[in-house]
């Protein structure tokens, strides 16, 4: 059963009869609109997949390909697409409609960009429903990871204006007790998103590496993601920029806490994890009732140091301002990882007991940006 937060392709869509010429103009549009990030700059020794100058059809590269549910372009579906798409920097373009399959982009499909041809990430819903607890065609359950509906594992992954969703309901599975349901497990380094939209439940968005070793940077900018449980998890040095989290009203629990937003897994070695900057954090659900937080040590790497840097963002009256962070383990107490917060705003935000709301210094805030935590990877300006 679709969850009821994925809104339809309304039949009125121009994209829902899309004629071939229709959807390769709809392509460039959206090249265009989107400007100089689009397709980063160093594709400077591979065409642009919108031609020159994001020209029309008529200046098509071999490196497009156009994937319509509905037949009107390359493949109906996005993992054909992917695979046919040999090599790097491919570019996708998703008509609007919905696609409902898994993907998985393997590390040798680098610098792949796609983009949903209308402009509006409601428009192109990728989605599907394995859950942890799911039980595999070939023996055994699917896991965390192996629930994720799209996985990036390939470095220099680019996505924008695209629904990405996980749709595994706990009411319809009562006897599975397995209900973490990824929608995105991103790996690779250098992956950015744009106006995305990132919709679940348990797990909404795995932001990762691909090993213990590997470190990975990412950027999200404009995103929109929703969930209830440890909704934004994993071990990468991830940038949400402009970015709105949502926490979902939980009817089947009695009382708080009914979740939490962020689970990072950081590395020790990393010295930097999550930093969410410019952003808004609401909830559907009672005041106080969310935890903003919890550290997350996985059994496969028990020295992991988790770390997530709130700043400059609007939290809404969700947030439990008394206790904001939680632990997940009474071994890994979150006040020993690198949790802090600086200058932010609105009724969560209310530090009621300094103890329980680490502040960053002016000085320490210095360090805590977007161009300290990606390095020379400038995906805000487009390379």
């Amino acid at each position: 059963m679709p969850s009821p937060h994925l809104r339809p392709c309304p039949p009125s869509l121009p994209g829902k009869g899309l004629s071939r010429r229709g959807l390769l103009l709809a392509g460039a549009a959206a090249g265009a609109a989107l400007g100089p990030a689009a397709v980063p700059a160093r594709a400077a020794a591979r065409p642009h997949p919108f031609g020159r100058h994001g020209s029309p059809a008529g200046r098509r590269t071999p490196r497009t390909l156009y994937v319509d549910p509905h037949g009107r372009g390359d493949f109906t579906r996005v993992q054909a697409a992917v695979d046919a798409a040999a090599g790097g920097g491919w570019a996708l373009v998703l008509a609007p409609g919905t696609y409902r399959e898994t993907v998985s982009v393997d590390t040798a499909r680098t610098d792949m960009t796609w983009i949903g041809a209308t402009g509006d990430a409601r428009d192109v819903v990728v989605v599907y429903d394995n859950a942890a607890g799911t039980p595999r065609p070939d023996g055994g359950t699917y896991g965390t990871s192996g629930s994720a509906t799209t996985t990036v594992q390939a470095d220099g992954f680019t996505a924008h204006r695209i629904t990405f969703a996980n749709d595994w309901l706990r009411a319809d599975h009562p006897g599975v007790t397995g209900t973490q349901a990824v929608a995105v497990k991103a790996q690779g380094d250098r992956s950015a998103f744009w106006h995305c939209r990132f919709l679940g439940h348990q797990d909404t968005l795995y932001a990762d590496t691909r090993s213990l070793t590997a470190f990975a940077r990412q950027y999200y900018a404009h995103c929109h993601v929703e969930g209830d449980v440890d909704f934004v998890f994993g071990r990468a040095t991830a940038v949400f920029e402009h970015c709105q989290f949502r926490a979902l009203d939980r009817t089947d629990l009695a009382a708080p806490p009914y979740g939490f937003v962020f689970a990072p897994s950081t590395a020790v070695a990393n010295p930097r994890g999550y930093l969410v900057t410019h952003g808004r954090v609401t909830s559907r659900a009672p005041d106080g009732g969310y935890k903003l937080a919890r550290p997350w040590v996985p059994s496969s790497d028990t020295t992991a140091r988790p770390m997530l840097t709130v700043r400059d963002t609007w939290l809404g009256a969700g947030v439990d301002t008394v206790g904001p962070y939680a632990n997940m383990s009474d071994m890994y107490p979150w006040q020993d990882q690198r949790f802090a917060e600086y200058r932010n705003s609105g009724p969560g935000a209310r530090i009621t007991v300094p103890a329980n709301r680490p502040q960053l210094t002016r000085v320490e805030a210095r360090a805590a940006t977007r161009e300290a935590y990606l390095g020379d990877w400038t995906p805000w300006r487009g390379r």
